[in-house]
């Protein structure tokens, strides 16, 4: 199968563990699972899998996934044995290869199989990829108290034995390691996989907070045993299509029903340690280091804060992906503008024209078809966590964050435009966006530092009312 694909799609093999060893002459063993993951999306399969993949030679290192809200990605992925393949799909070409490091893949409902795996002693790792609202914590990582689901899940964690089923990531977590302390298996490491600032410190001051709520004595044994590493994670992963199944089909004799496509570049950077070991992923390119801040930081800013202004000011202009967007010099000046303010707060040692450089170029890469639409979810906490802090940091410098405006501008025009958009906070957007002052209470809904700026209030009012008009297609709203 290898090099050679079939005249018809229809011919194509399905890909699974013993077609697979048999295509390669290889053993279908699975490897034992020493690392746990929750949130079984496209991403953790292009970035967490992969890297483990790349770096197994041993076949030691197998990954026990499980699903998030739904048993979709796993009811295609178990038929399977958890093979996928995986597109790099670069300006040029693609190239592909199959995943073999994930052994087992299950639903997330199945809470018992969650137990007894993070409890085994054989498990090192637990990973996840959980988008930033998905955590359901304030920005100072504490439980939401105002939250249904995270009341719900105290309580379903307060009565453990009674049956109710903690469905929020966090809780999940802390009842996994409720086992683990249980059966005496020790010390273990967590590794969250977001878009968030410091994610190791933040996803263990919520892990503790629940775990306080439930047991104190769990909390120093977590506070004792459990290691909380910060990630920097970085690889564009748009949704698969049907298209692309078929041409995975097509391209390598497989019939995948799951297959990824990604970009060429990938990035992870770590901080942390891990108490009972880990794969070598700096074989395949990952960093590690004692100071994250600066690598999220660049991340965060330059990479994720530019697709949140491309995915607003795109669309007002048009445009359905990144690389529509980044063609159009008004988004592209856009970009450049909001870049300049961010860089004047990381240090240089990033080589920052370089990253800026090549940032353009994966934007540019017409082959990535990265939705707008897609990137626009959860706009309230992106803007929190790309946007903010650079306007923050430009306001105390003495300096108006015009550019960092015209990002919040974009967002603000859309809301107040009757534009829908999934957010975790949608009533506080909805409510604001009824107030005698619109602008104003939807930038407090996203910091309310700076929306008790009167300056640059003011300045974001003035973007959204008075649009620049620059070159390539606009789109009245």
């Amino acid at each position: 199968m290898s090099g050679t694909a079939p005249a018809d799609v229809a011919e194509a093999t399905r890909l699974d563990r013993t077609a697979y060893a048999v295509d390669r002459g290889a053993a279908a063993d699975r490897a034992p699972v020493r690392i746990v993951h929750l949130g079984l999306g496209a991403f953790a399969r292009a970035h967490q899998a992969w890297y483990t993949a790349e770096v197994d030679d041993a076949n030691e290192w197998g990954i026990a996934a499980f699903t998030g809200r739904t048993a979709a990605v796993a009811d295609l992925l178990s038929p399977q044995d958890g093979l996928f393949t995986l597109v790099e799909r670069g300006p040029d070409g693609d190239r592909s290869t199959v995943v073999t490091s994930i052994s087992e893949v299950i639903s997330g409902d199945r809470v018992d199989l969650w137990d007894e795996r993070i409890a085994a002693e054989s498990t090192a790792v637990v990973t996840l990829t959980v988008t930033e609202s998905g955590y359901r914590l304030l920005p100072d990582g504490s439980p939401d108290p105002g939250d249904e689901i995270v009341a719900a899940d105290i309580l379903a964690l307060r009565s453990a034995n009674g049956g109710q089923v903690p469905v929020s990531p966090l809780a999940r977590l802390v009842r996994g390691l409720a086992a683990r302390r249980r059966v005496g298996s020790g010390a273990i490491a967590v590794v969250p996989c977001d878009n968030i600032p410091g994610n190791g410190e933040y996803v263990r001051t919520g892990t503790l907070a629940f775990a306080r709520a439930w047991d104190t004595h769990l909390a120093d044994w977590i506070e004792t045993f459990v290691s909380f590493v910060s990630t920097s994670v970085d690889r564009i992963t748009p949704r698969t299509t049907a298209d692309d199944v078929r041409a995975v089909a097509a391209r390598t004799g497989w019939h995948d029903a799951a297959p990824v496509i990604t970009e060429p570049y990938s990035s992870w950077t770590l901080c942390g340690d891990f108490p009972a070991g880990r794969p070598a992923w700096e074989r395949a390119g990952a960093v590690f280091t004692d100071d994250i801040a600066p690598f999220e930081s660049r991340k965060l800013w330059l990479l994720n804060g530019a697709h949140t202004l491309l995915a607003h000011a795109g669309q007002l202009r048009g445009h359905g992906t990144v690389a529509d967007a980044i063609a159009d010099p008004g988004c592209a000046g856009a970009v450049e503008r909001f870049w300049d303010e961010a860089c004047a707060h990381l240090p240089s040692h990033l080589d920052l024209p370089r990253y800026r450089s090549a940032l353009l170029q994966r934007f540019g890469n017409s082959r990535i078809a990265h939705d707008l639409a897609q990137i626009e979810a959860e706009s309230v906490t992106k803007l929190r966590v790309r946007i903010a802090p650079v306007a923050l940091a430009e306001l105390r410098a003495g300096r108006t964050a015009a550019a960092c405006a015209d990002v919040f501008a974009a967002w603000v025009r859309r809301v107040l435009a009757g534009h829908s958009m999934t957010d975790a906070r949608g009533d506080d957007v909805a409510a604001a966006r009824s107030h005698d002052d619109g602008c104003a209470a939807l930038v407090a809904v996203v910091d309310p530092r700076l929306g008790a700026d009167p300056s640059f209030v003011s300045r974001v009012r003035d973007a959204a009312q008075n649009p620049p008009a620059e070159n390539g297609p606009r789109r009245t709203s």
